[in-house]
């Protein structure tokens, strides 16, 4: 799976901050992260729900797949404004104003498949289909139709047959459409990739759990 450069420096120091670090900044830079999550799975719910996604957010999670070597998490997203819509999900959710309660058990569901999935070797599987679906990507634009459709079938032939299972409920006419089942499973590979960078960052299932308040935190000094 593509990865932020250096992400083996950062599980090394996920217990342990390097000197002139601090928690504050570590916990800042994952909550990108875990709003590149929230944001993508908010495409899910849409996509599953209405049969169409904003493009812009779109463009931003599919984008992500394809950052193998960034130099920080903002750049994973293409800079931090392009995460504001995930930021703002977050805060609603730690201050108990989410509007969409599938939302958290999406996130959650993700987490605990990304666990299995690091330690899983379909994890090199993942990470050379979407080198090789690179070229693709780079001449056609990351939300073409086709590259949606390869990333979806990649996927299906990887990712889905791993448990738990990320169950994605919506409105049957559009599920029941190959164009939106792919572009669902596209999302979810993007969701999944913010999960991966998440742990790299040194969150866990239970940071996000347990530590509400201090990602409520670490979320409103990233949108002020």
């Amino acid at each position: 799976m593509p990865r932020r450069r250096g992400d083996r420096r950062h599980r090394r120091a996920a217990r342990t901050p390097p000197a002139g670090r601090s928690r504050v900044t570590q916990r800042d830079e994952r909550v990108l992260a875990l709003a590149g999550l929230a944001q993508a799975l908010a495409q899910v719910r849409r996509i599953a729900d209405t049969g169409q996604a904003d493009a812009a957010v779109l463009e931003t999670a599919i984008d992500s797949v394809f950052q193998i070597d960034a130099d920080s998490p903002a750049a994973v997203y293409g800079g931090e404004q392009s995460l504001r819509p995930g930021l703002l999900l977050l805060r609603d959710h730690f201050r108990n104003l989410s509007r969409d309660e599938l939302l958290p058990r999406l996130a959650l569901a993700v987490l605990q498949l990304e666990r299995r999935f690091s330690r899983d070797p379909m994890a090199q599987r993942v990470h050379a289909g979407i080198v090789g679906l690179g070229p693709m990507a780079a001449r056609l634009g990351t939300a073409h139709p086709d590259v949606l459709a390869a990333l979806g079938n990649l996927y299906a032939g990887t990712v889905s047959h791993l448990r738990p299972r990320v169950l994605v409920q919506g409105n049957p006419h559009y599920l029941g459409q190959a164009q939106v089942v792919a572009e669902v499973r596209a999302v979810l590979l993007a969701a999944l990739r913010s999960a991966v960078l998440w742990r790299q960052l040194g969150g866990s299932l239970w940071d996000f759990i347990l530590h509400r308040r201090a990602l409520l935190e670490a979320v409103e000094r990233r949108l002020h």
